[in-house]
């Protein structure tokens, strides 16, 4: 029995290689509030009371830096410690000149065997300056990451027998979606399969149906390139809409999504690998969906 528990996915860090061009992105075109921005090198960006939902890092490679989860409360942390540390994983606890930065208390890190992908598990973050005021979207919050996976079968065991995530739906054996249990919502992390370890998409939940549509104009006045949607998941029965960002890492506005109880909840669906059961609307995503973004293998 895997002894944590999770509150939320925390934030995403994402490799950029203009930090200002990316900030003006997701702060102008997807209304996260920038909290703090060092230079030319990182910046904070929140869509929650939290010091930030999304960290931006310079890099001459566009992709995925880490994932990072909230557990329920520091005993979840200490926990997840021992436990990793007896699965033989390769965990660090990350410098406190770092946590000072990132306004975090004690903070886990470890790579995910069978992927290139650096996790970390943290219990506090300080609150951002002031309350989050939505902009141009009344984002609800981070969604979720999914993956491309180059093992993608024992990356999901590893989830699911290692690492308390959950199993809501299969789409064909081509992507599972998962839950950080106890997180209620349909998906927080997906994983997809792929020729090689990547990022598939970012997600970020908003809370009127309005937002997915104002977002299709902003986005097109904007230039910013659409590649899939408007249109409905049958999957978590969601509204949503991506685009690309500045590297062309895929970026989702979703609205509406499954909750599961924690107790009883249903079986997870063998899904068909039919274009409905991603659209019911009967759109289908453009060539460069999910396509771009590397992984960084250590961080």
């Amino acid at each position: 029995m895997v002894p944590f528990r999770y509150r939320k996915p925390g934030y995403v860090a994402l490799n950029v290689t203009d930090v200002d061009k990316s900030v003006r992105f997701y702060r102008d075109l997807v209304g996260l509030q920038l909290e703090e921005q060092l230079g030319q090198d990182v910046a904070f960006l929140r869509c929650s009371d939290d010091h930030h939902n999304l960290v931006l890092y310079r890099s001459n490679v566009p992709g995925i830096k880490r994932m990072a989860f909230e557990l329920e409360t520091p005993a979840d942390l200490e926990q997840a410690w021992q436990y990793l540390v007896r699965q033989g994983w390769d965990v660090h606890e990350v410098p406190e000149v770092e946590t000072r930065q990132l306004k975090q208390g004690k903070t886990l890190r470890f790579r995910v065997p069978d992927h290139t992908l650096t996790f970390e598990f943290y219990a506090r973050m300080e609150r951002g300056s002031g309350q989050y005021i939505p902009t141009v979207a009344k984002i609800q919050r981070l969604g979720h990451v999914v993956i491309r996976c180059k093992n993608r079968d024992a990356m999901l065991r590893t989830l699911t027998e290692q690492l308390n995530f959950r199993v809501s739906d299969h789409f064909g054996d081509q992507v599972a979606f998962l839950r950080c249990f106890p997180n209620p919502y349909h998906h927080s992390f997906g994983v997809s399969r792929g020729d090689e370890d990547g990022l598939h998409h970012i997600n970020f939940m908003v809370t009127d149906v309005d937002d997915v549509g104002r977002a299709m104009n902003r986005m097109r006045n904007s230039d910013v390139e659409i590649v899939y949607g408007p249109g409905r998941h049958d999957i978590s029965n969601s509204i949503f809409l991506y685009y690309l960002d500045p590297d062309r890492l895929t970026t989702e506005y979703s609205f509406g999504m499954e909750e599961f109880p924690e107790d009883a909840p249903r079986p997870p669906r063998q899904l068909p690998l039919r274009p409905e059961i991603l659209d019911s609307w009967g759109g289908v995503p453009a060539a460069n969906f999910g396509k771009a973004g590397s992984v960084e293998s250590a961080s």
